[in-house]
């Protein structure tokens, strides 16, 4: 018998339909011996909608306020789907991240988990239930109610995982595994069986979402075997843990859309301190004319404006494109050279170890990954006769 902690996301829970499958799916795990802790995440677009009616009252809500209204998301998912359970003549029972235990720091909207407490669902495993939890969301040392950021329930999942030294931790999703770029970009990505995890660590901070960068680091840290799933299909999915052998030579392709370009017209040492105080974390680069652009999520200019006295729209879609692997870094004049032959325009560059980085025209992504994984990760070497790093 295994410990298993089962993660959802929106998608996977995003009707009564969905949620009445992952029961199924849950209860096959329980069936065969495991006890099972479920983490769930709150229906596809929730807390898109509970975002929107904040910012109808205000464009930049009391981040705290904000907490308090985004964590609903997930207590109606944890609440409908141990219902489900119970319905199906298993003991379920639901906990929000306070109720279990969740500690975190008193950063809003983008907390740290610093505790989990065991006793309560420990307690519930051993009477046989399944527990159910609410992911994304803790409470800090003030009783004020936190939550993790974007893809935190990837990282409530984790950290329970470590908590209770489960055997495996389990990322249930709308895609079957980990793969070297976006499958719904490019149709010749490849998904893999296992990945090590210094890989996806890399690709996960550079914008592979199919794994939230801080669950991926925290499972890392604290010896956690991840197993990306498919919510839809039955599989094996892709195993992150470390006895897969690290890529060498070039090996994925990362990506991050929806993204715009602003100018703020003081100089780059200016700017990057007062991002970093605010925990805003963006690419920037300056130019001559001592102005500094910021490369942001297209929605994020209320919140700019708040940092700077006044931030300009300068390209209002752009793209990163970040390809890894061991040695890339050495490629960078090449990479872009090779795009720039294809048409898409680069407006920067920058490389680091096992990473190069390009900052291009939103509209010319879906040619620019095309192009870059089939130059770089496809045609050097045959997918099929060296380790693989994969992204989603």
């Amino acid at each position: 018998m295994a410990l298993l902690v089962q993660k959802f996301g929106g998608t996977s829970v995003g009707s009564i339909e969905r949620i009445e499958a992952v029961a199924e799916r849950v209860i096959k795990a329980r069936q065969l011996g495991h006890q099972v802790v479920v983490v769930v995440s709150a229906m596809a677009g929730e807390t898109n909608r509970l975002l929107g009616l904040a910012k109808q009252i205000d464009a930049v809500p009391t981040q705290r306020e904000l907490d308090v209204l985004l964590s609903t998301g997930e207590q109606v998912t944890i609440a409908l789907l141990a219902m489900a359970l119970n319905q199906k003549g298993y003991l379920a029972t639901s906990l929000t991240g306070d109720q279990l235990g969740i500690r975190t720091d008193a950063v809003f909207n983008n907390a740290t988990i610093t505790a989990v407490e065991t006793e309560v669902v420990t307690e519930l495993l051993e009477r046989d239930h399944i527990v159910v939890v609410a992911g994304f969301q803790g409470r800090d040392s003030r009783n004020n109610i936190t939550t993790l950021g974007r893809g935190g329930s990837d990282t409530t999942a984790v950290a329970i995982a470590g908590a209770l030294a489960a055997d495996e931790c389990q990322i249930f999703t709308d895609v079957d595994g980990v793969y070297t770029t976006d499958p719904r970009l490019v149709s010749e990505a490849a998904r893999l069986s296992s990945i090590h995890f210094d890989d996806m660590t890399t690709m996960a901070r550079h914008g592979a979402k199919v794994l939230q960068l801080q669950s991926v680091e925290y499972a890392e840290q604290h010896q956690v075997p991840l197993r990306v799933l498919s919510s839809f299909d039955e599989g094996e999915g892709t195993l992150v843990d470390f006895s897969t052998v690290p890529s060498q030579g070039a090996a994925g392709v990362a990506v991050k859309g929806r993204q715009a370009l602003y100018r703020v017209a003081q100089p780059l040492e200016k700017v990057e301190p007062q991002l970093g105080l605010l925990g805003f974390d963006a690419w920037c680069y300056g130019d001559s004319q001592q102005a500094t652009y910021i490369v942001a999520a297209d929605d994020e200019l209320a919140r700019l404006n708040v940092i700077f006295e006044k931030t300009e729209l300068a390209q209002p879609s752009v793209a990163t494109l970040t390809l890894v692997g061991e040695g890339v870094e050495g490629d960078s004049a090449k990479v872009a050279a090779s795009l720039t032959e294809k048409g898409v325009g680069v407006y920067q560059q920058k490389s680091a170890a096992r990473c190069v980085s390009l900052l291009i025209n939103g509209q010319d992504l879906q040619l620019a990954v095309e192009h870059i994984h089939k130059k770089f990760v496809v045609e050097p070497e045959s997918l099929d006769n060296r380790p693989l790093l994969a992204v989603s």
